[in-house]
């Protein structure tokens, strides 16, 4: 018997359980295999990243300035990524795009294992890396619904989902201790490889493929695109008909309005505003911000096997708002923590309630969307959180080195206040 299928045998078994049905399908099974590896070779660039130019510059102000080199692109060119994961295949977008990312990652690990690198080579490689990712978010997400059945969106959302975060829970710390022993340079390299073996993986998925609507393992029909006619629309005209989609939606433009604020609150305190917190302000090291870090994805995990293994709760809204505004309340408090391990407690909480808002209402979207448009709403729908990242970035940027406790207070009263608006709108009422 093959390495392979012995490794597959536990997992087809496992599949008899509701939660882990998705992976029964050989197609699916490749796909969360493939972005589990690079899931968790992202945990060693995030690690490495972080105390790459920290390191080269002892500032957060650089840090936040690198990666803001890569959201202006992501943001910029995401809605053509879903533009284009409804034209063409989103398996081959996906694969096209892991080869190049593998491609700019080895270029950075020769640059540090050389000693040759400079913060404006990371800025390059950043902004290269941020305009892939606008083709592979849209793609991967789009190719997901088209590998399982519509009834088990949620439980793949969460499969997905869960191994991520579980994979975000070991990841950072393993990460951590690797910069200490391997060093930097090595940390890259294994990132590189994961992308590799990612793109491995969707080389092999062998449906999923078609763009536009081809049913799914159900054998259910997909409804032609609005936009469409007898020939293929323009670019524009596919744009446009998303666009008209989405905000002409109330409930789902303001679950975009909502995602925007809750990303433009948290994306600068989690990413430059934890690394200060943990490796200045408390004077820790690589290996605390990977438990840190850890502490997150743990909390997220269990979330997403909430979410994942029990029906949609009859107050699906009531709960999701309500969730948005602890989760709120947790970012502040971030803020006034007085060591790492209490700033690991309460990011702990906070990825659990992240982790199940996600799955519950990610699962949602894709359910209720026209299957051809589904790469146009997902792109809208994740636009609020890459048109947010550069503003967040760039705020956390300048004011994490002087004034990091008025930073998460701000960030966390950004979210109730958009919660408040949401529930004074009737949005919970509306998600059912």
């Amino acid at each position: 018997m093959s390495a392979l299928g012995t490794v597959a045998r536990p997992i087809v078994r496992a599949a008899r359980l509701p939660l882990f049905a998705p992976l029964a399908g050989r197609d699916f099974r490749l796909v969360w295999f493939g972005e589990s590896v690079s899931l968790f070779g992202d945990q060693f660039n995030m690690i490495a990243l972080a105390g790459l130019v920290i390191g080269l510059t002892g500032s957060g102000f650089a840090l936040g300035a690198i990666l803001i080199a890569g959201a202006i692109p992501r943001g910029l060119f995401m809605l053509l990524g879903g533009v284009l994961s409804d034209r063409f295949p989103p398996r081959d977008l996906a694969l096209a795009s892991n080869v190049l990312r593998a491609a700019l990652t080895t270029i950075v690990a020769a640059l540090v294992l050389g000693a040759q690198v400079q913060l404006w080579q990371l800025a390059a490689v950043g902004v290269l890396f941020g305009t892939v990712d606008a083709i592979f978010l849209p793609a991967i997400n789009t190719l997901v619904p088209r590998l399982v059945p519509a009834d088990r969106l949620a439980a793949a959302n969460a499969v997905m989902q869960g191994t991520g975060q579980l994979v975000a829970t070991v990841g950072p710390a393993i990460a951590g201790f690797a910069v200490a022993l391997i060093g930097i340079g090595a940390a890259f390299a294994i990132d590189a490889l994961s992308f590799a073996v990612a793109a491995c993986a969707l080389w092999l998925v062998r449906s999923g493929g078609s763009p536009g609507p081809s049913g799914n393992e159900a054998g259910e029909a997909v409804a032609a695109d609005p936009a469409g006619d007898a020939g293929r629309p323009s670019m524009t005209r596919a744009l446009v008909a998303g666009a008209r989609e989405v905000l002409g939606d109330p409930v789902m433009r303001s679950i975009v309005i909502l995602s925007t604020a809750a990303n433009l609150a948290f994306t600068g305190p989690t990413i430059v505003g934890l690394p200060w917190l943990v490796l200045v302000q408390f004077g820790s090291d690589a290996l605390a911000l990977g438990l840190v870090f850890a502490a997150y994805g743990l909390g997220s995990f269990a979330g997403v096997l909430v979410a994942g293994s029990f029906p949609r709760p009859r107050r699906f809204g009531s709960i999701v708002m309500a969730t948005v505004l602890v989760m709120g309340l947790g970012l502040a408090a971030v803020g006034m923590a007085p060591s790492v391990p209490a700033v690991g407690l309460i990011v702990l909480a906070i990825g659990a309630m992240n982790g199940y808002v996600n799955v519950v209402v990610i699962a949602w979207v894709q359910g209720r969307t026209n299957p051809a448009m589904l790469g146009r709403t997902l792109s809208f729908l994740m636009l609020g959180s890459v048109v947010a990242a550069p503003l967040s970035l760039a705020l956390a940027a300048v004011v994490v080195d002087t004034h990091a406790t008025a930073m998460f207070l701000a960030a966390g009263l950004l979210v109730v206040g958009a919660g408040l608006v949401g529930i004074a709108s009737g949005l919970q009422r509306r998600m059912v």
